[in-house]
């Protein structure tokens, strides 16, 4: 079979964005400024940027796959995918839960999210809703673990999770494996991702989730000396191919066979900033972009990095995104900062 397109499964959520002014303590009051609904959830956003990256016509073919309720979400999302060309084929409806949704608080004043997430028809999705035999895309892009319960649940003899095992299916078939995860809170995180580890060619994390992955703590100095450990460390634990790691700063990819590699962010001017929503996925596009079209790695962090500046001109997900020729041409109106 000869592949082609990207293949994005997981999480597809309505967001419910609200721009605030202020992030309250408890029992106080928030002013809501303004508010709307977008796409959320890494495949979703990946797919939604690429197609707003090519708005005449995508280059490749961008399929969604997952499961959202019998509802007036659902529905949106479907709508949603199919005016931006995005084949939902493999994304079914349930009658078993809601469609998936998050209340996506956003300050005002300096773009940080707080998120209240209701898991809805994503926590049905499992390894038994693709057939990868019937699918000819190139990448299977699947995000975000930690989030799909069902995926992150473990198997019955408690050796590997549900996740792994439709990762697994995946590469047998051809298939080239990239995850997103989430930076979700909670003591099982390293016993949810691991099993899939080494059924993952390429890894994508924030310094959140590096940290907890690896043990080195990224929140104190995430440079390029200590992303290289952190990456280091997490593909020693079974990553096929490569671990990228992104952050506000800059990001860090580490490669088996070619080694390490460094792009600082664009330096973004405050004005022009609306919020940080989407941002990871929108470097999670640039990068699994330059996986199927074979970007070096050092185009694809530069690409990724553009495309998340973008990103933050808009307080939801893919609506700042401009077609690539605009994005790439950020880093020459706004430069790099020091990484």
């Amino acid at each position: 079979m000869e592949r082609n397109g990207i293949l994005a499964a997981g999480s597809y959520i309505v967001d419910h964005v609200k721009m605030i002014d202020a992030w309250p303590p408890q029992d106080a009051l928030a002013t809501i400024l303004s508010e709307e609904n977008s796409n959320g959830g890494g495949p979703y956003n990946v797919s939604k940027d690429l197609a707003r990256l090519f708005p005449e016509k995508l280059p490749f073919p961008v399929a969604a796959a997952g499961l959202v309720g019998d509802d007036a979400d659902g529905k949106w999302i479907l709508a949603d995918c199919r005016e931006h060309g995005i084949d939902t084929t493999q994304l079914k409806v349930t009658a078993e839960a809601p469609t998936s949704y998050t209340d996506v608080m956003t300050v005002k004043s300096d773009g940080r999210r707080t998120f209240f997430h209701q898991l809805g028809a994503n926590a049905l999705f499992s390894e038994t809703h693709l057939d990868f035999t019937q699918i000819d895309a190139r990448i299977f892009y699947l995000g975000y673990l930690l989030l799909l319960n069902t995926l992150d649940e473990m198997t019955d003899d408690g050796k590997r999770t549900r996740a792994s095992l439709l990762l697994e299916n995946a590469r047998a078939e051809g298939l080239l494996t990239v995850v997103d995860l989430v930076s979700a809170e909670g003591g099982n995180f390293g016993e949810i991702v691991t099993p899939s580890l080494p059924h993952i060619d390429v890894l994508l994390t924030n310094e959140f989730e590096a940290s907890r992955l690896s043990g080195i703590d990224l929140h104190k100095e995430f440079s390029p000396a200590t992303g290289e450990a952190a990456a280091k460390t997490i593909l020693d634990r079974g990553v096929q191919k490569r671990v990228v790691i992104h952050a506000p700063n800059g990001a860090v990819a580490v490669d088996r066979e070619e080694g390490t590699f460094t792009a600082p962010s664009l330096a973004v001017p405050d004005d022009v900033i609306r919020g940080a929503l989407g941002a990871g996925d929108a470097f999670a596009t640039g990068i699994v972009y330059g996986l199927h079209e074979n970007f070096s790695i050092e185009k694809s962090l530069a690409t990724a990095s553009c495309i998340a500046a973008s990103c933050l001109m808009h307080p939801t997900p893919s609506l700042g995104i401009q077609a690539l020729d605009d994005c790439l041409k950020l880093a020459e109106d706004w430069g790099l900062r020091e990484f």
